[in-house]
This record gives structure tokens, sequence and C-alpha cells, in this order.
């Protein structure tokens, strides 16, 4: 896991929902909305894994 400058580890494996730099990094890296990307979040949870999958069937 990479560590952030005040040695906080980051968890890649998860979209934060809260946090717009996430969603629209993982929006446009699928081609879809902000507003899906966090439909999805709260509908399938925070996993980036799960997350792509279900943008895959959309």
């Amino acid at each position: 896991m990479a560590t952030t400058s005040r040695s906080r580890a980051q968890d890649r494996a998860k979209v934060a929902a809260g946090q717009e730099d996430g969603v629209r990094y993982e929006a446009t890296k699928e081609g879809v909305s902000t507003d899906t990307v966090k439909k999805i979040v709260k509908n399938a949870g925070n996993s980036r894994k799960k997350v792509e999958q279900e943008i895959g069937r959309h």
C-alpha cells in the first residue's frame, strides 16, 4: 500500500464516493458521468473492482 505525505496508508482498491477527485478519476477512466459512479458506489459498495464490474454492465 502506498503512503501519503502524512504517512497514512492509502487504499487504492476503494472508490471514495465522498471525494470528488476519486469519483472524477473513476468516471473519466470508465467514460461515464460522476453521478453514475456515485450511484454505483452507493448500490454496489466502494470496492473499485465491484464498481468497475457494475459500470461494465451499464
